[in-house]
Formats: C-alpha cells, structure tokens, sequence
C-alpha cells in the first residue's frame, strides 16, 4: 500500500474523533490502529514517519507515535 494512502486512512481516522480531547482522540486512533491495522501496514507508516511523515495530520501522528512505543 503507497504511503500516501496509508497517510489518507490515519487522517481519515483522526477525523473520526475531532469532537474529542487531544488525549481521548490520540488513544481512540491508537486503538483504532492497533485493532484493524495490520503490521505491515503499520511498518510501512513508521518508515514513512521517519522520512518526516509529510501530510499526516498532528493526532494521528501523536497516536502512531505513541503506538510505535508501545504505551497504546
């Protein structure tokens, strides 16, 4: 799957929870991520983010973040 798509998606998530707190909103895409993401696509969106993620909305990056960590 091209980045841009997976890119299109999250923010397509973060869109879903922009009536919520910045912390409600970057644990439900975490959650989000983590339930219906598979792995090869969340390892295709980190090595994108770690070419500087161009065009991922701030909460969704947040999440993925977060969630690359572990702490989601």
């Amino acid at each position: 799957m091209s980045p841009e798509k997976l890119v299109y998606m999250a923010n397509q998530i973060g869109k879903f929870f922009t009536h919520k707190t910045d912390e409600e909103a970057i644990e439900g895409i975490a959650g989000h991520l983590k339930s219906f993401w598979e792995k090869r696509m969340l390892a295709e969106i980190y090595t994108y983010l770690d070419t500087g993620g161009a065009g991922l909305d701030e909460r969704p990056r947040r999440a993925l973040e977060r969630l690359r960590q572990g702490v989601a």
